[in-house]
């Protein structure tokens, strides 16, 4: 069954380029192109996206806040946010309202479809320049903030090597090359790392993880 991807960007040609890179691909369709954001519960409601591809910056309603919207009708549909610019307030804005993932307007067409396949897994596709980024940010803004003990999580030793993968930015086919172990154990390890941390998403993991100081 094909991934069924709704597309929200102001620009005409990006957008029409976007459409045709996605239906034009195996394993793939799109759902609906939307120029804005206003009235976006009643267009997702209409196009039943799988993935939404959200341009972060649009007129009358920006990407963050229709994400916040979507995220509190449809708390479970993967938001993929995409932006030319790698501005720091919009990426933790953006993560805090339940971004599926992050990634900039320039990368491979290749390399977006495997972000869209990515999100619509579960996972959290992000630019390698934005997943340093909010490293950076989230240790920022949260170096004065009291240390709580990582071990009240109860994480064993794999499952932090595993979180600190996913805090650097990498795919499950990337941690389970990295960690020697297969695509399926990464995914169990993740689902108990969720459990733990009492997260849903990957991009919450990350945060959190950050926030609590568990990466190595």
């Amino acid at each position: 069954m094909a991934i069924r991807v709704v597309i929200f960007d102001d620009n005409k040609k990006f957008r029409e380029s976007l459409a045709i890179l996605i239906d034009g691909s195996s394993g793939f369709q799109v759902g609906a192109v939307f120029p804005d954001a206003t009235d976006v519960i009643k267009k997702i409601e209409e196009s039943h996206p799988d993935v939404v591809l959200m341009d972060i910056e649009m007129p009358n309603v920006k990407g963050t806040e229709a994400l916040r919207q979507i995220k509190a009708v449809y708390p479970k549909l993967n938001v993929l946010m995409q932006t030319v610019f790698e501005d720091d307030d919009l990426i933790f804005e953006a993560i805090c309202n339940g971004a599926s993932g992050y990634i900039l307007k320039n990368m491979p067409p290749t390399k977006l479809l495997e972000a869209i396949s990515e999100a619509y897994s579960g996972g959290a596709p992000m630019s390698s320049i934005i997943a340093k980024k909010l490293l950076i940010l989230v240790k920022t803004r949260n170096e004065d903030a009291q240390k709580p003990e990582s071990e009240k999580f109860h994480l064993t030793p794999r499952e932090l090597d595993v979180l600190t993968h996913m805090v650097n930015g990498m795919s499950y086919k990337m941690i389970a090359a990295q960690c020697g172990i297969s695509f399926e154990t990464v995914r169990y390890h993740i689902k108990n790392i969720y459990e733990k941390l009492h997260v849903v998403t990957m991009t919450e993991a990350v945060v959190k993880a950050v926030k609590n100081n568990l990466i190595k």
